[in-house]
């Protein structure tokens, strides 16, 4: 049986391979996306003060810190029972809405950009942002600044873009002056208008020569789950989650009953777990017949919600919906929906900017340790992002458990990926381009691998190639 292994994979943040198995016919037999790292902040979060996690769980990712930075200090305050005040809560949702713009440039531009701006059969020499830069440099001029505007939007709200501490239990540390919010204003609506650039730019230059790849690539059928309102509004930092089946229809329930409704499943050849809907009792990944996969990120959320509570982000999504349908299933329209999150993103940053109640001084309460279990949800621009600690009298961790966006994606990407495979190759036939097309189907989730993580059963994943003095491989030992 013949091997191809993509190592490492590119364009994503962490470190993973994709490893595809031929049969005697050179067609796919199987196909495997391994994360080969492992974290454990599960483990070393145990007896820290739990006031310690929301500054602590900022290094999982310094690429998304503000999603696990605001999920744990949401569990905070569940844990010591209490409800932050309104303007702390616009504080929270500000520094949320301007981390997805800067994360949804970061990606559509620097990661997947180069797929569609340079084409995927590129020479991988230039399907990069260098090359990008090049093809267009007044574009990339526009995203290089659009996400330092964002990085300078949150020092202002916060006085830290990257490794936050400004979230606490209770509420928020730091009041945004009338100063400083005059000062983020005309930033804010910058990036606003970058936004607006950016789906214009995408829809008219970049989609249309696309649609057949997207109409085929790596499509499979699955659920979704995402965050909304009571009233079905897409919602990032708070709100019930809303499990949709494939064929759209839906239950809602509150994050602290995720248990009752989200399994945790985990295979020997990767740190990541596949979790997947536990009421339908199993999870299987066969393309053919999938059972319990569902999906998070910008393609999930946009199905699961009813509407969207900007205007310019609701009318693109009444555009998206009128082409596409609901529930979307076509994998490589992430990235539409990103776009349509990141217009939203900033749309609402400029809103909550101009509220009044953003530079009061009311925005925190104090709390006492207790034991008790608290759950902090909030959607990551990755996907849904669970914390839930149990704490001590003293107030002192005695348990952790993460469920990341990434993770969620884990049985899909899987399954994108292999579908691409088998669609692609025939006879053992393929080519870089081909390759770099297979990648572009995990690129549509976002995979944050550093996040995800935590599959930590004492077991390390080892694997040992045994060479005779030609150089020649004549024996691999491995335990997954």
């Amino acid at each position: 049986m013949k091997k191809i292994v993509i190592h490492p994979a590119t364009r994503l943040e962490g470190h993973a391979k994709i490893t595809i198995l031929l049969n005697d016919e050179g067609n796919v037999d199987d196909v495997k996306f391994q994360q080969l790292d492992l974290r454990g902040f599960e483990k070393f979060c145990i007896g820290k003060p739990v006031e310690e996690l929301p500054r602590i769980v900022t290094s999982i990712c310094g690429v998304c810190p503000w999603s696990h930075h605001l999920a744990s200090a949401k569990a905070n305050d569940a844990v010591f029972g209490v409800q932050i005040p309104s303007a702390g809560r616009k504080l929270r949702e500000l520094c949320n809405s301007i981390a997805y713009c800067e994360e949804h440039i970061l990606h559509f531009y620097f990661l997947a950009g180069a797929d569609f701006v340079m084409g995927p059969d590129a020479d991988p020499s230039v399907r990069n942002v260098i090359g990008i830069a090049e093809k267009v440099p007044d574009i990339a001029k526009k995203v290089v600044r659009s996400r330092w505007l964002g990085a300078e939007l949150l020092e202002i709200v916060s006085g830290k873009a990257i490794h936050p501490v400004t979230a606490v239990p209770g509420g928020f540390s730091k009041p945004l002056t009338e100063k400083e919010r005059d000062t983020a204003l005309p930033i804010a609506e910058e990036v606003l208008e970058f936004a607006k650039f950016s789906i214009d730019f995408a829809k008219n230059s970049i989609f249309p020569d696309y649609l057949d790849t997207v109409a085929s690539l790596g499509v499979i059928k699955t659920g979704f789950l995402g965050t909304v309102t009571e009233d079905g509004t897409l919602d990032l930092y708070d709100g019930k989650l809303r499990m949709m089946d494939a064929d759209g229809k839906y239950e809602d329930f509150t994050p602290e009953n995720y248990t009752d409704y989200i399994g945790e499943h985990i295979e020997p050849w990767t740190y990541m777990k596949f979790p997947y809907m536990k009421k339908v009792g199993s999870l299987s990944m066969d393309l053919d017949n999938p059972v319990g996969v569902y999906r998070t990120n910008t393609l999930a959320r946009l199905n699961v919600c009813d509407k969207i509570k900007t205007p310019l982000a609701q009318k693109e999504l009444t555009e998206y919906r009128e082409k596409f349908g609901r529930p979307v299933q076509l994998t490589l329209l992430y990235h539409w929906a990103r776009l349509i999150e990141l217009l939203y993103n900033a749309e609402y940053a400029v809103q909550l900017l101009k509220d009044p109640e953003i530079t009061s001084k009311d925005i925190r309460i104090p709390v006492e340790p207790r034991a008790a279990r608290g759950i902090g949800v909030v959607e990551a621009p990755r996907g849904t992002l669970i914390h839930d600690y149990e704490t001590d009298a003293e107030g002192l961790v005695t348990n952790v458990n993460l469920i990341v966006g990434t993770t969620h994606n884990n049985a899909p990407i899987n399954m994108s990926v292999k579908r691409a495979a088998v669609d692609l190759i025939k006879d053992g036939t393929y080519d870089q381009g081909l390759i770099n097309k297979i990648e572009m189907c995990y690129r549509a989730y976002d995979p944050c691998l550093s996040c995800a993580t935590h599959n930590l059963d004492g077991r390390y994943a080892v694997k040992i190639d045994i060479l005779n003095h030609k150089g020649e491989v004549i024996d691999i030992l491995q335990n997954f």
